[in-house]
């Protein structure tokens, strides 16, 4: 099987899970790791790892979405607000509307990720700024809580899945 494992990254959060799909495939041919682009085209299996914006994948995976062929696909992401496994399969329900029906979809995992320390700083203005004390403060709360993901039982879980879906 060749492979290419692509990611759009803004933190580091994305980029670490896709480098833990790379150790944990064993065995095909990786011939393209690193951000979207053609060369990953010419895979049986591309892993497809994002961070979220807006409630869907970053802009540049969803460009690169539409453009696979027919590869099986493995999709992986980061949300900064984690909370809920309903929240993170939302978010994987718009990115699977990007995929093209000639797509088999293997597999599909995601993960809380840690936010930039600009996002608590917009928090705490929130605050300043007379949005409600107890919303804010779960915001905070949530900020403080991704700051160790992902983390090492989150990479584990990841390689779980992706193992799952390999040949045997």
């Amino acid at each position: 099987m060749r492979y290419a494992i692509v990611w759009g990254s803004k933190t580091g959060n994305t980029e670490l899970l896709a480098r833990s799909v790379g150790e944990a495939v064993d065995g095909g041919e990786c011939i393209y790791m690193g951000a979207p682009c053609d060369e990953a085209l010419a895979a049986d299996r591309i892993y497809v790892g994002f961070w979220t914006d807006k409630g869907t994948c970053d802009k540049e995976v969803a460009l690169f979405l539409p453009r696979l062929g027919e590869q099986e696909v493995f999709l992986f992401g980061t949300a900064g607000f984690g909370g809920s496994q309903a929240y993170f399969d939302q978010i994987m329900a718009r990115v699977l509307k990007l995929v093209p029906g000639t797509v088999t979809v293997v597999g599909a995992f995601m993960c809380q990720g840690k936010m930039g320390p600009a996002v608590r700083k917009r928090y705490e203005a929130m605050r300043e700024g007379g949005a409600p004390a107890e919303q804010v403060d779960a915001m905070i709360a949530n900020f403080d809580a991704a700051l160790s993901h992902p983390d090492d039982d989150d990479i584990a879980d990841l390689r779980r899945a992706v193992l799952a879906t390999l040949p045997r």
